[in-house]
C-alpha cells in the first residue's frame, strides 16, 4: 500500500476479528511509533503492548469510550518517560506522532486500529497507572486499539479548502 493510499484511507476500526496479530507485524507497529519525529530527537516514548484479555477488558472499567478492546487482539500503550525531556512539554507532539506512526502503519499492514484518548483525563491516566505499573515520571498518552479488522469503512473526506490560509490569516 502506497503511503497517501494508507494515510487517506486510515479510519477508526472498533470491530475486530479473533485473529491474531503475529508478533512480527506488532513489531513493525512499534517500529513505525519510533521512527516519529521528536522535539531535538529526545524520543520521550515507551510503548507498552498489551495482549492479555483480562488486561484489555479492565480498561473498560475506567475508559468511557474502551468498548473495542473487549474485540481487540492487543493494544498499544504509547508513554512518555518525562525523564527523557530535552525539550519540556514537547513529549505530548513527540508520543501523538509516535501513535499516528502506529495508526497509519497498521492500516498499511491490513490491520484496524483505534486511538483512544488517556492523557490528559486524570483518571484514564490513573487506571492505566495502577492496570499497568506505569512508574510516576511516565505519561501514558495514549492507547491504541489493534486487531484484524471486522468492519470496513470508506476513507473519509476531510479535506477542507476554507481552513487553509497562505502567509496570513
Amino acid at each position: 500500500m502506497e503511503a497517501m493510499e494508507a494515510i487517506l484511507g486510515r479510519r477508526s476500526i472498533r470491530k475486530y476479528t479473533d485473529k491474531a496479530v503475529p508478533e512480527p507485524v506488532i513489531n513493525q507497529l512499534l517500529e513505525a511509533g519510533m521512527s516519529a519525529p521528536s522535539a531535538g530527537n529526545q524520543q520521550p516514548w515507551h510503548f507498552i503492548v498489551i495482549n492479555e484479555r483480562e488486561i484489555l477488558e479492565k480498561v473498560t472499567e475506567f475508559h468511557p469510550y474502551a468498548e473495542m478492546l473487549k474485540e481487540a487482539n492487543v493494544a498499544i500503550c504509547v508513554c512518555a518517560d518525562v525523564n527523557l525531556e530535552k525539550h519540556k512539554g514537547y513529549w505530548v507532539q513527540d508520543c501523538s506522532a509516535a501513535t499516528e506512526n502506529i495508526l497509519i502503519a497498521a492500516t498499511a499492514l491490513g490491520l484496524g486500529a483505534c486511538w483512544l484518548g488517556i492523557y490528559p483525563r486524570e483518571q484514564r491516566v490513573n487506571g492505566l497507572r495502577s492496570l499497568l505499573g506505569i512508574p510516576d515520571n511516565v505519561i501514558p498518552l495514549s492507547l491504541i486499539s489493534i486487531g484484524y479488522p471486522a468492519e470496513q469503512k470508506p476513507p473519509a473526506n476531510r479535506y477542507n479548502s476554507t481552513r487553509i490560509h497562505y502567509n496570513k490569516w
